[in-house]
């Protein structure tokens, strides 16, 4: 509801066979200017990923392992190949894969069944096969730098835009800013920050892989906050990214008149006195 009327095409992926058939480079809906590349692929499952039975449920495990993280790192391959822009809406960003058929019987280590822990290497393969770097199992880091806030662009961008979420946040699953330079990520610093860095860890970004070409090839958003997700931040996140244009409404006025560009917001703790 927040972003559709920015976007040209609303697709929704309704089950895992769509998703493989996505991941495929396929089509999924009869709608003529549904086009597989250019697009934002919003997963609202959190720190948890469908996967798909058949082949990227094969292709996608690691044996050697017993992981399937080398899912996570063809996800990664996909959102360089399709430039797609991937977001993971909250916490640690492909910390699960999910399957409610495929894994009825296995559940995440809190009860969840339907899902199985890929734990931190899911990070770091993602970030592997989007950075266009060979994979290989390994741990990736996050960091809780606790209470963060808004960037001055962010708080720029809620009265654009008219989305209020809290400027502040709390963030226990933040990102590690060695990234950049490990992946061949970017962060545009007016646009790409939603919070403001704290040491060395990034809350909330948009990152940009940036090719042998100097073009942007696939991004990634991630917004490392405690685990309820507001789903205001992510189309915040979004809508400072890619800034699309508020026309704004017209209004003829009567001769003499100013127009009235100023919102006050009455919010009373108390009513009454004076």
């Amino acid at each position: 509801t927040l972003l559709s009327p920015y976007f040209n095409t609303t697709i929704m992926v309704q089950n895992t066979t769509d998703l493989g058939n996505l991941l495929n480079g396929t089509k999924i809906s009869s709608l003529p200017q549904e086009n597989v590349t250019n697009a934002v692929v919003l997963n609202t499952f959190g720190e948890a990923v469908p996967i798909p039975q058949g082949f990227y449920a094969t292709e996608g495990y690691d044996s050697s392992k017993g992981s399937y993280a080398k899912y996570c790192y063809l996800l990664g391959e996909k959102t360089q190949q399709f430039n797609w822009t991937w977001v993971s809406i909250v916490g640690w960003p492909l910390y699960y894969v999910t399957n409610t058929e495929m894994f009825s019987s296995n559940q995440n280590g809190w009860g969840i069944y339907g899902m199985i822990n890929v734990g931190s290497p899911g990070l770091q393969a993602f970030l592997q096969g989007l950075g266009n770097k060979t994979y290989s199992y390994g741990n990736s880091q996050t960091g809780n730098p606790g209470v963060v806030n808004f960037t001055t662009w962010a708080q720029y961008y809620t009265n654009y835009y008219g989305i209020y979420p809290s400027t502040y946040q709390t963030s226990t699953r933040a990102l590690h800013s060695s990234i950049l330079n490990t992946y061949n990520l970017t962060v545009d610093g007016k646009y790409g920050y939603i919070f403001s860095q704290s040491g060395d860890w990034i809350a909330g970004a948009t990152y940009s892989h940036v090719g042998s070409d100097d073009k942007i090839h696939g991004a990634f958003t991630a917004l490392g906050l405690t685990r309820t997700p507001d789903v205001r931040v992510t189309a915040l996140a979004l809508l400072m990214y890619y800034r699309p244009t508020l026309y704004k409404s017209e209004f003829t006025l009567t001769a003499g008149e100013r127009p009235t560009q100023r919102l006050i917001v009455l919010q009373l703790s108390q009513q009454g006195g004076s």
